[in-house]
């Protein structure tokens, strides 16, 4: 259980409340330091499960811990944003990632309960989703437009990843629903 990636994994966990905090506190670089913190959890992402398949170290464990961490802290990043932003244009995109989320992790479980996740495993649609979203959560965290006197547009940038993060999530919940369609219209069993 205490493999490296699983270290990675449950670092990334024990972020999340230091980076609420942190992004809340009432500091001059408060929300950078958050968006950086939340960065840091990005890349802990990509690095655990590299190490997990480098290291041959991949657990039972890890696989259900990794997606948990994940869908955490971006869950607290899209409510921090939405809180900060309080407009219309955060919140809807911010809704359709989190119900996208949420449906795609239930309709997982419920393949996985019949035999038949393989259907519904993460596709490069998904992956561009996950990248685009990253980017766009940096941005908004910092509420960077410039950086020690260059224009940067960072705040601009995101709200066009989060849209485009936002469509693509909403093309593979369809993608995913029509692949496990055969599977629950017809009660797959194992």
């Amino acid at each position: 259980m205490w493999t490296v990636p699983n270290c990675i994994t449950l670092f990334r966990v024990i972020l999340i409340p230091v980076f609420v905090v942190v992004y809340f506190l009432d500091w001059r670089w408060a929300h950078e330091a958050g968006a950086f913190i939340f960065w840091l959890a990005a890349i802990t992402d990509w690095f655990d499960g590299y190490l997990a398949r480098k290291l041959q170290q991949s657990t039972p464990f890890g696989a259900f811990l990794d997606p948990v961490a994940d869908k955490l802290i971006v869950g607290a990043a899209l409510l921090m944003i939405t809180h900060s932003y309080a407009n219309l244009w955060i919140t809807l995109p911010s809704i359709a990632l989190l119900v996208r989320e949420i449906y795609v992790s239930a309709l997982r479980e419920w393949m996985g309960s019949n035999g038949v996740r393989d259907a519904v495993k993460v596709s490069f649609i998904g992956k561009a989703k996950t990248t685009a979203q990253m980017l766009a959560l940096i941005g908004l965290l910092s509420g960077l437009e410039t950086f020690m006197g260059i224009t940067i547009y960072w705040v601009s940038l995101g709200y066009i990843l989060l849209y485009f993060s936002a469509v693509l999530s909403i093309w593979s919940m369809f993608v995913y629903t029509k692949a496990a369609w055969p599977h629950l219209r017809s009660g797959a069993t194992k």
